[in-house]
């Protein structure tokens, strides 16, 4: 699966299996609204013959005016080789800095129900502003086996990377013999294993959300976005950076905007936004 988010519209987007949550719970402020208003496209900054996705999200601290977004794509994805191109941004586009952002790239299955052992999930999570323990940028590899909401209990394995990823960065995550690998910009950072292994099919997401204990204790509006510039899956090949970005190069050459020759998981399963 590839797609190079040259659109014009979301519902270009949702044309080719792309869902906009829009249901109101967890992660995030409670109460708070995910819009999908908060996913656009534009001509890269950087690029003007270049297309990309951008997420944004918004707060004054209040679940009333807060604006989670996330984005999903199909669920029948499992083992592979799973990467994404993404522009983390560190500082809000307006508005006082210090708010505890998560900008993501992950796949995720339904919770059936509180510590049911049947569930996936894996996550690139980076915190702008620091969060969960960790101060200053952080870039977290959380591989789940399971959890409950109330009272929260996790079961999952995870490790960071301390560095900021300002700007655009490339995420591969090779999901193969029971092995998990995160890299960011071809480093291995993180390894898990059987134990927080996916067991079920998973759709692929991308989220920007506020961690509720620190949110910055002001009624001021800021505003944070992530971009996306392409995403890419292969169920076959546990592929090395490179080999994504040659693949990618490829596509391009080709004029390829978007391709899915991923089958639908049998039985076949409903989208989900990990709901």
């Amino acid at each position: 699966m590839f797609d190079d988010f040259n659109y014009k519209t979301l519902s270009d987007a949702e044309k080719n299996g792309w869902v906009a949550r829009t249901q109101v719970g967890h992660p995030g402020i409670k109460n708070a609204t995910w819009w999908d208003e908060g996913i656009s496209f534009h001509v890269d900054q950087s690029d003007a013959n270049n297309s990309v996705m951008r997420l944004t999200s918004k707060t004054d601290g209040s679940a009333e005016n807060t604006r989670h977004t996330q984005i999903c794509h199909q669920r029948k994805y499992l083992e592979g080789t799973y990467a994404a191109r993404l522009y983390f941004n560190d500082e809000p586009d307006f508005g006082p800095d210090g708010d505890g952002i998560v900008e993501t790239f992950y796949t995720i299955s339904p919770l059936e129900a509180p510590m049911d052992k049947n569930y996936s999930e894996m996550d690139f999570e980076y915190l702008a502003n620091g969060g969960w323990g960790v101060k200053g940028n952080v870039l977290f590899s959380t591989s789940w086996e399971t959890f409950q909401l109330e009272p929260w209990t996790p079961v999952n394995a995870h490790d960071t990377y301390k560095k900021s990823l300002q700007g655009w960065n490339t995420v591969v995550l090779q999901v193969f013999n029971d092995t998990i690998k995160y890299y960011i910009n071809g480093h291995l950072f993180s390894e898990h294993g059987s134990d927080v292994y996916p067991e079920v099919a998973m759709s692929m997401n991308f989220n920007l959300w506020f961690i509720p204990e620190a949110v910055l204790n002001s009624t001021e509006p800021r505003q944070y976005h992530q971009e996306v510039d392409w995403v890419y899956f292969n169920a076959d090949s546990a592929l090395s950076h490179k080999q994504v970005e040659q693949a990618v190069a490829s596509l391009r050459k080709q004029q390829v905007k978007q391709q899915d020759t991923v089958p639908h998981w049998q039985p076949k399963l409903d989208s989900y936004c990990g709901l």
